[in-house]
């Protein structure tokens, strides 16, 4: 019978409230839980679920650059038919020697030959003087040829066939040599128009609408 009342020891009673309080701090637990963790892990799986929703979006905004960009090249198709212009003064007396630099530079720099087509507005240069000595059937043969730089005058450049880079001397003749040959030269120019003469009056015919 002594043992009857030795029995109720109220220490696992005490442990019972214990464990009520650990219940209590389940709120602690559930941090720890995997469960609310795996879905973080689920965030980094945005490459799975979120993103196939973002490229829906994104796909017609893709689209709509699209359709402007056929506007877009036309712009750059109309600059590029349009021959890039550098002037490069210089006196009546030296339009020709400045002509010549030019070339140089230009076949330094890698351009072909026969990519080239030089215009005087005065004198013939001397190549053409030389090519034009064996008649005009064998110089216009080496411009049909198309594989060496090409030099011909104000009164007879219409004949030239058109070549990526023109230089033009306005190396004298009359005062209407100039207003002349630049539109010319420059319907001529697929990529480069160089002018070689007085700033003023090259500037003056240029901006009358070359």
């Amino acid at each position: 019978m002594p043992l009857i009342p030795e029995e109720p020891p109220i220490h696992e009673s005490a442990q019972g409230p214990r464990a009520t309080p650990a219940s209590g701090r389940t709120a602690p637990t559930p941090r720890p839980v995997p469960g609310p963790r795996p879905a973080a892990p689920s965030r980094p799986g945005r490459p799975g679920p979120p993103r196939p929703a973002p490229p829906v979006q994104r796909t017609p905004r893709d689209a709509a650059p699209a359709k402007p960009s056929p506007s877009g090249p036309a712009a750059p198709a109309a600059s590029a038919a349009t021959p890039q212009i550098q002037l490069i003064p210089a006196s009546v007396e030296g339009a020709l020697d400045a002509a010549d630099e030019a070339v140089d530079l230009l076949l330094d720099s890698g351009r072909a030959p026969g990519d080239v087509l030089v215009i005087t507005t005065g004198a013939q240069h001397p190549w053409a003087e030389h090519e034009l000595s064996f008649g005009e059937a064998a110089y216009w043969a080496q411009h049909d040829a198309g594989d060496d730089v090409f030099y011909t005058d104000v009164t007879i450049a219409d004949r030239a066939a058109s070549r990526p880079v023109v230089v033009v001397a306005v190396s004298g003749g009359p005062a209407s040599a100039a207003a002349s040959v630049l539109p010319l030269a420059h319907s001529r120019a697929g990529a480069l128009l160089i002018v070689c003469g007085d700033p003023q009056q090259i500037n003056a015919v240029l901006g009358a609408g070359v």
